[in-house]
């Protein structure tokens, strides 16, 4: 029985979300939003969505007959476009960032409060299956206290920047490269159970682009936070950086050490990566080469249909189980809140030479 009409704003950045939650047995895509109306008559005629069901107007779209908002929109209407939607009686699955302000997180944070509607941050890769299996390692025990742990994402889109054919700036133009951490510092703190209390930042300066005035054309940021429980967290991010990986993409990296050994991931998604714990391995044996996929090799076909691995199938599945359940998602309103702030304030601290900064603790 279906349980969840979804409706979708922004047909092209979150195809990938509304086809994971098309193969649900209790979703049904009722609705489609998106300024670009050849995007959204594809979509629409891929997932059988009406024609008059697809809406190029944002207010018009959120007023349909829904329950559960999926907000694929540039991050700039993040905010906005959620609180709307929890105020028509939305649930809401939001793209990552939450927003480029804590002001605007503050107020995500009282909408869901003040409606009782759910609110959650698409933080994708935070349930890719290395992660997954590192969060049950680490609740297990077996790498004792974290104390330090890193995160990288690197991944280079001058075109998405700059259009190259007509020169006009694009919607994340604007966008300072360590302020899109959802996917480094996000899967970190899932996995730890912490939260950021204090941050700082650094950068080169623009060395490939020196003509670029945009923050975006920064060659790197890297965002160094304490937490709650004491440990240190090194975050690296670029979107402009000149690596590459064969077949194109982003490139992600963790690692994570504990008291009683380390994980970290391979550079690439078919790379292996690295395992070393105390109650299972020897100093003389040396670390272990280990597979790091972000897709669960034991998962159903329909699983990579939303793609990023089996992230969203993941992802989608934890949120629908919220709702059933009525309990708070993890990447709750709360804990979007505490994965974006200290990127913000991170790139706040690079621009003034690196001072430390209290990162606001959000309470529910």
């Amino acid at each position: 029985m279906t349980a969840y009409r979804v409706g979708l704003a922004g047909a092209r950045r979150g195809g990938g979300i509304v086809r994971a939650m098309a193969n649900h047995p209790q979703c049904e895509i009722a609705t489609l939003c998106d300024i670009n109306t050849e995007s959204l008559e594809a979509l629409g005629k891929e997932l059988n969505v009406p024609d008059d069901r697809l809406f190029t107007e944002f207010d018009d779209f959120v007023n349909a007959d829904f329950n559960v908002a999926v907000i694929a929109t540039p991050i700039d209407f993040h905010a906005e476009q959620s609180i709307a939607a929890m105020e028509s009686g939305k649930h809401v699955l939001c793209e990552q960032t939450m927003a480029y302000s804590i002001e605007d997180c503050r107020n995500v944070i009282d909408a869901a409060k003040k409606t009782g509607m759910t609110y959650m941050m698409a933080e994708n890769y935070s349930f890719y299956h290395c992660v997954l299996e590192w969060k049950k390692a680490i609740e297990a025990g077996r790498l004792g206290k974290i104390y330090h742990a890193e995160g990288e994402y690197i991944h280079e889109i001058v075109d998405l920047l700059v259009d190259p054919q007509t020169g006009e700036r694009c919607w994340r133009y604007p966008r300072a490269p360590i302020w899109y951490c959802g996917h480094s510092l996000g899967p970190l703190l899932f996995m730890m159970q912490d939260r950021v209390v204090r941050a700082t930042g650094a950068t080169p300066g623009r060395n490939m682009y020196p003509d670029e005035e945009s923050v975006s054309f920064l060659d790197m940021e890297t965002g160094l936070f304490l937490t709650e429980k004491g440990a240190v967290i090194k975050i690296l991010a670029s979107q402009t950086v000149k690596r590459y990986r064969k077949g194109g993409g982003y490139l992600t990296w963790y690692s994570l050490y504990g008291t009683k050994g380390f994980v970290e991931s391979g550079r690439d998604p078919q790379d292996r990566g690295l395992e070393w714990l105390e109650d299972e391995d020897t100093k003389e044996g040396g670390a272990r080469y280990v597979p790091t996929p972000f897709s669960d090799p034991d998962a159903p076909p329909e699983a990579k249909l939303g793609g990023h691995g089996t992230g969203e199938y993941y992802m989608v599945q934890h949120f629908i189980n919220a709702l059933n359940e009525g309990t708070r998602p993890a990447f709750n309103a709360v804990q979007a809140a505490e994965v974006t702030v200290p990127g913000l304030l991170a790139h706040e601290s690079a621009m003034k030479g690196g001072e430390w900064v209290d990162v606001p603790q959000f309470r529910w």
